[in-house]
């Protein structure tokens, strides 16, 4: 490790192959990037203490880890979510916080009607058959029209927007229950949840996990939809009680679900819901584009080189006391 560069960044984790583009972008300003080998919170707030910046894009930054991070001026999440990192902590030592808010919108829309249109048309149930050696229309339940079907959406923010256009031009019936205001696309009916979910026959969470969702869609919520219906969840795995899912399930209460998301990654395979053959499971794939992760990368270290050469950096969520880091 090099001790001449100016600025030290702590990348606590990555999911890409290389980090070249981070490394360009920061040694524009002299800043050398500190890879963690480990993200457990005594291994980060070592690394933290001699930290200018900390980028993360999963692991955990808790008050602790930040505490530890007397230099630090700038928290940059590589993605969208900020559950992760403790933005009151660092607003109270005059960190900045940013994310990049509309990373991998058009990829989560893409990947959610993905999963709509493999459920609907019982995709992934008749792959299963035939790569069994089965091959038999019967096999399966009913198939139904798409088109006129109700999508209920939970969440009409960027990304539930997004869904919204793209299912009404495949002639879904789109409804939301959301706390959006303003800014709702024409013919788009605004429900309580209650109502969305029962007259939806696909119900899809777009919400930020936060401790008032936590468990939005439990024992409760499942009861009141169809048992025709199916769920979608490309959003944060502890939206859904996976528990009461896998109930509904067991019950016939509920026709079948498609999850990107789960409460823990990867989930035990091998117990319901996940391994009930109604049930599509993605291993949180829905945000993944080369041309996402890409811009992703790019926008991140931009913020961090920008920070720290002085400059306001792109996108900042919170309001950091004056004084301390800064």
């Amino acid at each position: 490790m090099s001790f001449m560069a100016r600025f030290q960044v702590l990348l606590t984790d990555y999911a890409w192959s290389d980090l070249e583009i981070e490394r360009a972008t920061l040694a524009a300003v002299d800043a050398e990037l500190v890879l963690a080998e480990q993200t457990d919170v005594a291994t980060l707030a070592g690394l933290a203490a001699d930290a200018d910046a900390i980028m993360t894009t999963w692991a955990r930054v808790p008050a602790e880890v930040l505490a530890a991070a007397k230099c630090c001026r700038i928290v940059a999440r590589l993605g969208i979510g900020l559950d992760n990192i403790d933005v009151e902590f660092a607003s109270g030592r005059g960190m900045l916080v940013t994310n990049v808010p509309d990373y991998c919108l058009k990829e989560v829309a893409e990947h959610t009607l993905a999963l709509i249109l493999a459920l609907g048309r019982k995709v992934a149930f008749y792959h299963q058959q035939t790569k069994s050696g089965g091959y038999h229309l019967a096999a399966g339940p009913a198939l139904r029209r798409l088109e006129g079907q109700t999508l209920g959406i939970v969440g009409l923010g960027n990304i539930g927007m997004q869904v919204a256009r793209k299912a009404g031009s495949l002639g879904f019936r789109v409804i939301a229950s959301t706390r959006r205001a303003a800014g709702v696309l024409a013919g788009i009916e605004c429900l309580p949840l209650d109502a969305l979910l029962a007259q939806s026959d696909y119900v899809s969470l777009h919400v930020p996990s936060t401790p008032e969702t936590r468990h939005l869609i439990g024992s409760a919520e499942l009861a009141r939809m169809k048992p025709t219906a199916y769920l979608i969840n490309t959003s944060r795995g502890a939206v859904l009680d996976e528990q009461a899912l896998a109930e509904a399930l067991a019950a016939g209460r509920l026709a079948g679900a498609a999850l990107d998301v789960q409460q823990q990654e990867p989930p035990d395979l091998s117990r319901p819901p996940f391994n009930d053959p109604r049930v599509i499971v993605t291993p949180h794939a829905a945000f993944a584009s080369l041309e996402a992760v890409t811009e992703l990368r790019r926008r991140a270290s931009r913020q961090v080189a920008d920070t720290l050469a002085g400059k306001t950096p792109e996108n900042i969520v919170n309001y950091p006391r004056q004084g301390s880091n800064l």
